[in-house]
């Protein structure tokens, strides 16, 4: 089901506004493994909707949100293509230790329940212990036709998954991490791409972190996640969480602050409109 768009300018004023003394906040719903930095909103999470549990042991995951999400927090530089990113949210892990050849591996699943041309993206990379880029693993976007990772106007993926081609499953949106957005859809895009294994390879021995992001494109309505499993390197667990100790998510809004009663009642009469 398709809802009508207020305009994007007036939510993403009223966004900066609530945002602006929250700038390194961040929400964080259960117990994300000790270690990792969360900005915006990040949580944990077991099967739950249109999610199903993680393909490990005991398949709970973690995640990051848009909903919520810090103005100008969970986007890529320069990419992306017309338009522009909004809101979003990033996690973080410690820094881990590898050897040359080690591969870094972990399995993610991205829903949106945003479309056409706002289409939201998620990605995934490596720094350095200075937060520097050393790989951008993948990035996780709707598009027209074929697979959605990188989807239109992303960067080619420097990890190898599995499968190969990530294609959407359509409407598939009931999902807690979505908050008042879960089970919604705007346009053609909408869905999730389940759960795909990312694989890569560091070719020199060394400190990294891994980094995740999700945010929104063109306006703050229409919530996006990543959920995040197993990552390891060289076999070995990133910190691990087990089991994960999922907590519900709260009600729309109960964070908000005075700033943000106005966003609440745009999104509350766009859904009802």
């Amino acid at each position: 089901m398709n809802f009508p768009r207020p305009a994007s300018g007036l939510l993403f004023g009223l966004a900066l506004l609530a945002t602006t003394s929250l700038s390194q906040a961040a929400t964080v719903n259960g117990d994300i493994p000790t270690g990792w930095i969360a900005l915006g909103t990040a949580g944990t999470g077991t099967a739950d909707g249109s999610v199903v549990a993680a393909p490990t042991v005991n398949g709970g995951y973690t995640y990051v949100s848009t909903v919520n999400g810090l103005t100008g927090v969970g986007a890529l530089e320069n990419v992306g293509g017309t338009g522009s990113p909004t809101n979003g949210s990033t996690l973080t892990t410690s820094v881990f230790t590898a050897a040359a050849g080690d591969v870094l591996q972990f399995f993610f699943n991205y829903v949106t329940s945003d479309g056409s041309g706002f289409a939201d993206y998620a990605w995934a990379r490596v720094l350095d212990t200075m937060d520097a880029q050393v790989a951008l693993l993948f990035t996780a976007r709707t598009t027209p036709g074929g697979s959605s990772v990188p989807g239109f106007a992303m960067p080619t993926p420097e990890a190898t998954l599995n499968p190969v081609d990530v294609l959407i499953t359509a409407n598939a949106t009931s999902w807690s991490a979505l908050d008042g957005d879960s089970g919604s859809c705007y346009s053609t895009g909408c869905g999730l791409t389940g759960w795909v294994e990312s694989n890569y390879t560091l070719a020199t021995a060394g400190d990294y972190k891994l980094q995740f992001g999700v945010t929104n494109w063109n306006d703050t309505i229409f919530d996006s996640g990543l959920a995040i499993a197993g990552a390891n390197i060289g076999g070995v667990a990133i910190d691990p969480t087990d089991p994960p100790s999922a907590v519900p998510l709260p009600a729309a809004g109960w964070l908000l602050m005075a700033g943000l009663g106005g966003l609440s009642v745009v999104r509350r009469r766009r859904k009802t409109a």
